[in-house]
This record gives C-alpha cells, sequence and structure tokens, in this order.
C-alpha cells in the first residue's frame, strides 16, 4: 500500500456544503483517506510528501456528453443548423472514418480533456473498441457507449445492436474499474420505435444505463409529434426507456410535464451549454429541472460543434447563460455550476465513488495553478473556478490514485506523437 499526503494545499471538496480546507489531503493507492487542516501522522511515515503551496485541488471535472473522434471535424462545417450540419456536413464526413481514424481522433480529445481537467467523461460512437483502449491507456475513466442511429435496413440494424450489445458487455468494468457502459440508441428521430424497444431489452438483460439525445431543437421535436403522434418525452417512455436508468442529451425544448416525467423517472441530463448555443438550438430549462429534483450535470458535446472540450468553459456558461435569460443573478450560483461539472455529473453517469473529494472517494482530483493574476485576490475560491479559471490553468491530475499528468505533462499519453498522427489522419481523410 502506498500513501500520498499533499500539504500546504487549498482543497475544494464540492461536497453540498461547500467546505473548503486549508490543509493537507491523504490518498492510499486509489482512495482518499483523510482531508484537514493537519496531518494525521507525522510526514515522515507516508511514502509520497507533496507540497501543494500555490495550488488549488477539486475533483477532476465530469464530462457527461461527447464524441470524442469528432475532433476529427473541428472547425468543419460551423455556423449551420443542426440538421444541416448533421445530414450535409458531419455524417458525409463521419462515413469515411476507419477505426484508425477513431483511434487518433480519440486520442487528441482525451489528450485534450486531460489537459484541462476533466477525469470522466461520456462517449457515445461507433469503432467504440479502439475508443476503450485510449481509455485503457490515459489512466482517465469512460463512459462508453456504441452509439447506433438505425436508419438502415433490418440486416444492418441486427449487426449493429448485436456489436453495441457485445461492447457493452465486454468492456463494463475493464481497466481496474474506469471503463464503465451503457446502451444507446442514437436519438427517437435516427431510430424506428422498434428498433428502440430492442436497445430498451438489451438494456435490461445487461442490467445497464440507456444513454440517447433528447429534444435537442424544436424541429426534431415537432417532427417527432408529425411522425409518432408524440412529443419526444412521452414517445421513449412509451417505449419504455426510463425503466432503465437514463442520461439523456440536451433536453433543450421541455414543457412543464415533461420535466415532471423526467424527475418521476429519475432521468438525468446532459446540459451542453456551448453546443447548444452554437447550433442556435436553444436553452434549456436548467433552473426548472433543477427545482423539479432532476440531476442536471455539463457536457461539451463533440469539439465539431462546441469547439473545445474545456469544461470549465461550460461551467462558467451555464453559469452565466441562465442568469441572462432569467435575469435572476442567483439562477445558477457559481457553487451549483461548480458541483453540475463534478458532484452531480459524477451521479449522472452513476459514478457514486467520485466527483467529491472527501475520505473514502476515489482520488480523482486535479490540481490548479493560482499563482497568476487572475487568481487574486484570494476572495471566493468557488467564484474563482467557474468565473476566472480555464483548462489550461489545470497543471496536475490524479485518477484512481495515480498520476496522470504533472505539472502540465501528461505521463500516459505521447502528445507529440497524438498530434502528429492525428493530423496525418486529417489529411487522408479529407482526400478520400
Amino acid at each position: 500500500m502506498s500513501t500520498t499526503i499533499i500539504v500546504n494545499g487549498i482543497f475544494v471538496t464540492a461536497n453540498e456544503a461547500d467546505t473548503i480546507v486549508h490543509g493537507c489531503m491523504v490518498f492510499e493507492d486509489d482512495q482518499i483517506t483523510y482531508i484537514g487542516e493537519k496531518a494525521p501522522l507525522p510526514l515522515e511515515q507516508y511514502d509520497h510528501v507533496i507540497d501543494g503551496s500555490r495550488k488549488l485541488y477539486m475533483p477532476g471535472l465530469v464530462n457527461t456528453h461527447g464524441h470524442a473522434a469528432m475532433s476529427l471535424l473541428r472547425g468543419y462545417g460551423d455556423d449551420l443548423a443542426l440538421q444541416i450540419w448533421l445530414e450535409e456536413k458531419m455524417w458525409p464526413m463521419e462515413a469515411k472514418f476507419t477505426s484508425e481514424d477513431v483511434y487518433w481522433g480519440t486520442s487528441l480529445s482525451v489528450l485534450e480533456m486531460i489537459k484541462s481537467g476533466t477525469t470522466s467523461f461520456v462517449d457515445m460512437y461507433d469503432h467504440m473498441d479502439q475508443v476503450a483502449d485510449v481509455v485503457r491507456q490515459s489512466g482517465i475513466r469512460g463512459s462508453l457507449t456504441r452509439g447506433v442511429i438505425g436508419l438502415c435496413p433490418a440486416d444492418i440494424q441486427e449487426h449493429k445492436l448485436q456489436e453495441a450489445i457485445r461492447f457493452a458487455r465486454d468492456w463494463n468494468g475493464e481497466a481496474d474499474g474506469r471503463i464503465t457502459t451503457m446502451i444507446a440508441p442514437h436519438a427517437p428521430y435516427t431510430c424506428p420505435p422498434d428498433y428502440i424497444e430492442r436497445f430498451v431489452q438489451a438494456a435490461h438483460d445487461l442490467d445497464l444505463p440507456i444513454h440517447t439525445h433528447m429534444s435537442e431543437t424544436a424541429r426534431e421535436v415537432q417532427a417527432n409529434v408529425e411522425q409518432y403522434g408524440a412529443r419526444p418525452v412521452e414517445h421513449l417512455e412509451k417505449l419504455g426507456v426510463f425503466t432503465r436508468p437514463t442520461l439523456v442529451a440536451h433536453g433543450v425544448h421541455l414543457t412543464d410535464e415533461e420535466i415532471a416525467t423526467l424527475a418521476r423517472y429519475d432521468v438525468r441530463v446532459s446540459h451542453n451549454p456551448g453546443s447548444n448555443l452554437k447550433l442556435a438550438s436553444g436553452i434549456a430549462r436548467v433552473v426548472d429541472l433543477m427545482k423539479a429534483g432532476v440531476k442536471v450535470s455539463l457536457g461539451t458535446d463533440s469539439s465539431a460543434s462546441n469547439n473545445n472540450l474545456d469544461m470549465f468553459e461550460e461551467m462558467r456558461l451555464a453559469a452565466l447563460i441562465h442568469k441572462g435569460v432569467s435575469g435572476d443573478p442567483v439562477a445558477v450560483p457559481a457553487r451549483t455550476a461548480l458541483r453540475m461539472g463534478t458532484a452531480i455529473g459524477a451521479e449522472s453517469i452513476w459514478l457514486p465513488h467520485t466527483g467529491v473529494l472527501e475520505a473514502g472517494r476515489k482520488a480523482d482530483f486535479i490540481a490548479i495553478n493560482i499563482d497568476q493574476p487572475h487568481f487574486f485576490p484570494r476572495t471566493d475560491m468557488i467564484s474563482h473556478i467557474v468565473y476566472s479559471a480555464a483548462g489550461q490553468d489545470v497543471s496536475d491530475m490524479c485518477v484512481n490514485g495515480r498520476w496522470v499528468m504533472k505539472e502540465r505533462s501528461v505521463l500516459t499519453l505521447d502528445e507529440e506523437r497524438i498530434q502528429h498522427e492525428f493530423s496525418r489522419r486529417f489529411e487522408a481523410l479529407v482526400a478520400r
């Protein structure tokens, strides 16, 4: 058993009490064992002693929705409405993706997430064995799912379903438990009703959650009514989706009744403010969702629609835009935004052992270099995290008790090679 103590640090726990500790934190192997003002033992009794002066420690950020390999399409087809962006730009290019493209596209995104403080992320895509392999190597956590679009012949539908089942079964719990899996019909507008029902059955059989896109645009909602006679929430409820633990991405266009339905089934919502703003999809009713008891976390979506994976930016946007649209300066306080990006994010993807710095939780944390002008004066450090900090301020990352980055140097991945191979794959993709 290896024990490490960090001394002279500022520790923002992100618990419900907004506890901030000026002192030390101890972790043994993969678990935090102590946080307090004074060391519980003489320093010479620890295997490793780290001076945390000039740094702030907080839980790693949790990105609850994304498509990592789409980094290959960053800047390709910007400033377009969602359906045009998807149908004319994204889907034709994605059809050319190979497993190698997905591997290097995901590698670049994971590298970006590490360097901006994300320790756990959700990914919905194709060629998911490659994604899982990147997560395994990287040292961070991935809640992974083979996203399936069902607009295809029956034999291809069956192949995709079996591939999703096989992936979810084979990878769940791998990489020392850092990889978990879900079942993911892409969206109600891309999967026929009977096909979604088969995914629900698969989720029951495997005892896994479901992740899907839902009510992202007004056009999508109206099309669902025209095609199936119901808005997406009612439609998915009838198909049995909410009989499984469910995480939906976006949830922008919701009625009061739909919010009540989501709360009743404990459906979790991944709020993607940056992506929704850029695609002009609208602004989710986050305040109303939270008042109803719905767990609302934060996601970046892909870097093709964002265009970065900086969760500090998502926390800031979540805190700012809901103040602006509501006229209420306390609509989403900094403390709430911080928990959306950490503790609530972890709860939303069924990782209750992470998301908060406290004894008994996993040693998943990041350090921020606060010896910089934008962190002075030392007034409210939670406010500084949400309103002043950015991903590039992250200096260190530890996941499951293992150092993933120290002083901005990533220890688990070859940054130079990833950028080289990524550029090579992008050039080949454009040339096809």
